[in-house]
């Protein structure tokens, strides 16, 4: 399947992901207050951390190391049984580990952790890091959607009042494991699982155990932070938080799936030696993603305002105020990703990766320790902003030699220009529309995407004069 196809497929995936709960929330924060949502949130937190340790480092290690082994189908199923031993055994750990926790240190949150169990279990059959190692994108998109569509109708139809979260959080849990076993289903016939000894499946513990590193180090600062907000300044601070998270998570979903297509394009042409191809993949990538990003960066601090109390409800109006600072995090978090997922991994240089996001939880920790007392969730707020700027900064300290930083950085520039062209424009036409409804924003978000899709035309139309008149010098 073509790189667009699956790029395709795998944004509507990433979208139906992170998009629904963002549907589900206006209903869920008018049914159950700013308490009720921190409250969930932070049991749903602690359960994706546990996934994540479920799960090790296999989003990126297992995508790569299926790429590279695709074209022997002997090496392809052992190394598919070896990575699903290792799965199993550490899955196996870390639901026992979770299990733990519900029954012996859970609070208050204890019944809506229970039923998000399933959650744990979903990570012992998790086989999405081998379709997506071998191209295969289709059937993660259509399955996972309709399984997480059903369990958005039983959201509105089930949950009534605050007592009924632990509703939502088994229908998002039971969605979860149902979508991993249908995924399971396609790979009949395209992998054989086949025993290997103890020592073959372990050897793949230790790089995808350096990975998981990574993993929990961007953990820390994009899920302790509701953690320590919640712990700090409280549940109505943590659903404040976290709905103004949710939005700028479903629009840094597009992303992830940009990156998660491409890693393993690159790993295989990588394996080649095709270079001079991959260098214009990583430029296109880069170009199209600052693009997107810097869109939706000045777009969220144009209407965030707006936005929070049309679509949570008034009690919810801070979070616009927390999303324009937080939507800023897109510009990096895009840029960082590029450099991820087609340079450092595809070329196994995982340190980079490591080192990157280790010293942007460090920065997170430090500043969301000295900021949430006082700030409450504005410090946390600004905590991710600092650690989401010092990933790419000590990418680049470590890279800066090998890749056109230079040209890179120019992307930026010039889309941000354009980025703040339109928030200016669309802030001047919200001064004609002082009413808060949704004609008028939807008039706002028009204007802007009107605004920064001529001012892409004539940065298209002005690049194509430049490159002609290259040519014919």
């Amino acid at each position: 399947m073509s790189t667009k196809k699956n790029a395709a497929y795998n944004v509507a995936y990433r979208l139906f992901s992170v998009l629904l709960p963002v549907i589900t929330a206006p209903y869920l924060s008018r049914v159950t207050g700013t308490d009720g949502v921190g409250l969930y949130s932070g049991a749903w937190t602690m359960s994706e951390i546990f996934c994540l340790i479920g799960m090790l480092g296999l989003a990126d290690y297992g995508v790569r190391t299926i790429a590279q082994a695709r074209d022997n189908r002997e090496e392809l199923d052992r190394t598919f049984s070896g990575i699903w031993q290792m799965q199993l055994m550490v899955a196996g750990a870390a639901l026992l580990g979770w299990l733990g926790y519900v029954f012996l240190v859970a609070g208050e949150e204890k019944t809506i952790a229970l039923h998000l169990t399933m959650m744990s279990i979903s990570c012992l059959c998790s086989f999405d890091w081998c379709l997506m190692g071998l191209d295969i994108f289709k059937p993660i998109a259509l399955r996972n959607t309709f399984v997480k569509l059903a369990a958005a109708a039983c959201v509105f139809i089930f949950v009534k009042s605050r007592d009924d979260l632990w509703i939502y959080a088994f229908a998002w849990s039971l969605a979860t494991l149902a979508g991993n076993l249908s995924c399971a289903v396609t790979l009949k016939g395209k992998v054989t699982y086949r025993r290997v000894s103890l020592k073959e499946s372990l050897k793949h513990l230790r790089p995808c155990a350096v990975l998981f590193i990574s993993v929990m180090a961007v953990s820390i600062y994009r899920k302790m932070d509701k953690v320590m907000v919640y712990s700090i300044a409280g549940k109505d601070e943590n659903g404040l938080y976290e709905n103004a998270e949710k939005i700028i998570y479903c629009l840094s979903g597009f992303i992830s799936a940009i990156g998660t297509v491409m890693m393993p394009k690159v790993a295989h042409m990588q394996k080649n030696g095709e270079t001079e191809r991959i260098a214009r993949h990583i430029d296109k990538s880069m170009d199209l993603i600052i693009c997107m990003v810097s869109a939706m960066a000045f777009g969220v601090a144009a209407v965030a305002d707006r936005f929070a109390p049309l679509f949570f409800g008034e009690p919810f109006r801070y979070s616009g105020t927390l999303m324009i600072p937080l939507g800023f995090t897109l510009i990096m978090i895009g840029f960082a990703n590029v450099i991820r997922t087609q340079v450092v991994l595809p070329q196994k240089r995982d340190y980079i990766f490591v080192r990157s996001v280790c010293c942007g939880a460090a920065v997170n920790l430090i500043a969301n320790a000295c900021l949430i007392p006082s700030m409450k969730s504005m410090g946390a707020v600004v905590g991710t902003l600092l650690a989401e700027m010092t990933v790419p900064v000590v990418q680049y300290i470590i890279l800066r030699k090998e890749l056109p930083y230079r040209r890179y950085l120019g992307y930026v520039g010039l889309y941000a220009a354009a980025g703040g062209i339109m928030l200016g424009c669309v802030r001047l036409v919200g001064s004609f529309l002082p009413a808060e409804n949704w004609v008028n924003l939807g008039i706002m978000v028009f204007a802007g995407i009107a605004v920064y899709g001529i001012l892409y035309l004539i940065i298209r139309i002005a690049r194509k004069k430049m490159m002609s008149r290259t040519e014919k010098d």
